[in-house]
């Protein structure tokens, strides 16, 4: 039996898990968690923290679209799908997923605890995978679903200031804000994260930068909006079809929603510079329509901000330095220059660069597996996700989920990822791989 392993264990991995059980693999899934299947996002404990998309867009499975519905209303009877559960409920959801797989498949999936340091070319057709705990696995397709890479630090944050407690390079390490002493806290980045982090940390006087001083927008009752898209090839052209569609319609969540299945040959319609100028100057503006804040969690946002417990304002960090007494000073430039120590600073960017964050994919560029793709967003990879190095295509080597993005766009939200999977599924059942002689090579 041919053997695919799986590296991580979130929301892209158990969906991997599951499609290519389906078709017939076994499965190894290797992921450093203690309960596979929750991943970074969805192992919070605060009630509070919901999920940023609603109950009928989280399904697993391609083909029952309600799956997660049904889900949570045997824990609620009274939920809907357009309702925004706690993300607590969707890791338990996915753990339980996974163990599905298990007991319809029984020996067709194995979890191991664990991180992949490195993986090689093996001699026969398949590849080597090396665990820091010294464990090595013989595959004869590798799919990383790695998820988003850690946030890289700001320019500001030097080594000096990296040292310090008072300075968060990452929020969603566990148990990280717990730390965060009384005082001003400064958040830089105003997305997602930023609104987790604020939230979290009610009682203090917070105050989040970025370039724009954009916050996501809210959800709202919507309809989904059938739409044409454009043959744009400019991002003018694609900006001005988008107002009009918004104008006319007079529901511009309802058209980017309706955007959903057609942005990325919209994408790879644009010419390479276009791409540029469009994450140059309108990816924030997009980011912050089309990934949207609960309802719930936009009223607390807006009533920290009326209580003038959260400030959001534009401009650059353009200075960190710490202070005796281990407060760390900020220079925010903005239409003035502001100086102001800070109990903490926090780093609230978002996902920084998978070639450069994540070690695993490092390694595979060091070696010549893998390659940054177009504009260094994530990997070099084909139509079918197939990983690209130096002038080759290492075998069986594939990308799923956030580590495609650069050749596709919306490629990091749950509907897209699991209809990744099963086409990559589908897709490895006609790679022409002998299972036979996989197995009789082992």
């Amino acid at each position: 039996m041919a053997v695919a392993v799986v590296v991580g264990g979130g929301f892209s991995g158990v969906v991997a898990a599951r499609e290519l059980v389906r078709t017939g693999w076994s499965v190894i899934m290797v992921d450093p968690q203690a309960r596979p299947g929750r991943g970074v996002a969805y192992s919070t404990a605060a009630r509070w923290h919901l999920l940023n998309s609603p109950v009928s867009a989280m399904s697993v499975d391609p083909d029952r679209p309600e799956d997660f519905l049904e889900w949570c209303r045997r824990r609620d009877a009274h939920t809907e799908g357009s309702d925004f559960v706690a993300r607590g409920w969707y890791g338990d959801y996915l753990t339980e997923a996974l163990r599905a797989v298990d007991e319809v498949a029984p020996g067709k999936l194995t979890v191991h605890r664990g991180t992949v340091s490195r993986i090689f070319e093996a001699s026969h057709a398949g590849l080597t995978v090396l665990l820091t705990d010294g464990v090595v696995l013989t595959a004869d397709a590798v799919v990383l679903a790695v998820g988003n890479p850690a946030p890289r630090h700001p320019i500001a944050a030097g080594d000096d200031v990296r040292r310090l407690s008072a300075y968060i390079q990452d929020p969603w390490q566990k148990d990280v804000l717990a730390g965060v002493g009384d005082g001003p806290v400064l958040l830089i980045g105003t997305g997602l994260t930023a609104v987790d982090v604020a939230l979290s940390l009610a009682g203090r006087e917070i105050t989040a930068v970025s370039r724009h001083g954009l916050l996501p927008r809210a959800h709202a009752p919507s309809v989904r909006r059938e739409v044409v898209p454009p043959a744009a090839t400019s991002v003018a052209a694609l900006l001005h079809w988008v107002r009009d569609q918004a104008a006319g319609t007079g529901d511009w969540r309802g058209v980017m929603d309706g955007l959903r299945p057609h942005w990325d040959v919209m994408w790879r319609r644009l010419p390479e510079h276009e791409q540029r100028r469009f994450l140059r100057h309108v990816a924030r503006y997009w980011e912050v329509h089309r990934h949207r804040m609960a309802p719930q969690v936009a009223a607390s946002v807006e009533a920290r901000r009326s209580d003038g417990s959260f400030r959001v304002r534009a401009g650059e960090v353009c200075g960190l330095r710490p202070l005796p007494d281990g407060r760390i000073e900020a220079v925010i430039k903005g239409h003035g220059i502001e100086t102001q120590a800070y109990a903490a600073v926090i780093n609230c960017t978002g996902p920084g660069r998978l070639t450069e964050r994540d070690p695993l994919v490092r390694s595979l560029v060091a070696d010549g597996l893998a390659a940054p793709g177009p504009h260094e967003l994530g990997l070099a990879v084909d139509e079918h996700g197939a990983v690209s190095g130096r002038g080759h295509r290492a075998p069986a080597l594939f990308a799923l989920g956030s580590a495609r993005r650069g050749r596709l766009w919306e490629t990091t939200a749950a509907p897209e990822i699991r209809e990744q999977a099963r086409a990559l599924a589908l897709h490895l059942l006609t790679m022409g791989i002998d299972r036979e002689s996989a197995d009789q090579t082992r």
